[in-house]
């Protein structure tokens, strides 16, 4: 779910802002809800490709309507399949094979450690995105949380095995990756930068496919596993991604980025709800850790005013 950050923070959000960053962190948590349930009837790397596939086709249609052009993406096409692979293929694979036997809720809270590694790698491959004080103690923070999160099932093999934790912690620092990516193509409009993206993970899924599950039985899911697949790629990709530029538009990068705090939540309660998942006490730890982190790294909490 890593975009490129077009547009500064525009200051405090109105009521309507709040409401669509609510909105979409409820349905951005729901991609691990409905993650969770394909994988149950679906081969993990299937599920990407029906993922980008339907969520790229909607988009081609939405530009279509709207605009802008999709030949702005073709003078770019080499970054946008090495984008297809950072920001979509390796870690939506990663994601729906951990979620094989993770819960929605803690591959959420997982996958919110991104802006973590996102600093680290920034920090490294860029001259201008330098580590503060508050990102350092951010970092820290979401460290421990992860360390806490992990640490019991390496241990002890306390909730589960410890491999799905850690493919999720690799899609996170997946995500990391495709942001310096993303920062090479800040010229592209961001609709165009989200189908272009989907477009090129869809050409690259096609042959993965044939090569490892083959089409035998590509279409033999149940019913409420096509719904949940239609729920991930149209509402939870689709059309979150224009959501989001929308939110970006309006209330700048830096606001929509605090919907890595409500991701989690909104994919532990349908988690609850719907799939009788529960939180162990070590995990909510964790989480509140890594909270604090996002919350310390924000800075805007530090701020006396």
């Amino acid at each position: 779910m890593a975009v490129t950050d077009h547009v500064a923070q525009r200051g405090p959000m109105r009521l309507a802002d709040w409401s669509q960053l609510i909105l979409l962190g409820a349905i951005w948590g729901g991609s691990f809800f409905f993650a969770r349930v394909a994988v149950a009837e679906m081969h993990p790397l299937v599920l990407v490709l029906f993922r980008v596939a339907i969520a790229a086709a909607a988009l081609q249609i939405y530009l279509a309507l709207r605009g802008p052009s999709f030949r702005l993406a073709l003078p770019h096409i080499g970054l946008f399949f090495l984008l297809a692979l950072t920001n979509n293929v390796i870690p939506f694979s990663l994601i729906f094979a951990g979620q094989t036997e993770l819960g929605a809720g803690i591959a959420a809270i997982l996958n919110a450690t991104t802006p973590f590694w996102t600093l680290i790698v920034a920090n490294a491959m860029t001259a201008d995105e330098k580590l503060s004080w508050n990102k350092l103690a951010g970092i820290g923070l979401g460290i421990a949380g992860t360390a806490v999160m992990v640490g019991p099932g390496v241990l002890a093999g306390l909730g589960g095995p410890a491999w799905p934790k850690f493919a999720l912690i690799g899609a996170s620092l997946s995500y990391a990756f495709a942001l310096m990516v993303a920062r090479r193509l800040k010229s592209v409009p961001p609709p165009v930068l989200a189908t272009g993206q989907l477009t090129a993970s869809t050409v690259i899924m096609v042959p993965v496919i044939l090569l490892t599950t083959g089409p035998a039985g590509l279409f033999s899911a149940s019913v409420p596993v096509w719904a949940a697949v239609l729920g991930l790629a149209l509402l939870s990709t689709a059309f979150a991604y224009i959501l989001y530029f929308n939110l970006v538009a309006s209330a700048g990068a830096t606001n929509a980025s605090l919907v890595t705090l409500i991701v989690p939540v909104s994919a532990i309660l349908l988690g609850i709800a719907f799939l009788g998942e529960h939180i162990e006490m070590f995990e909510l730890l964790g989480m509140v850790l890594i909270a604090l982190g996002l919350v310390t790294i924000d800075g805007r909490l530090l701020i006396r005013k």
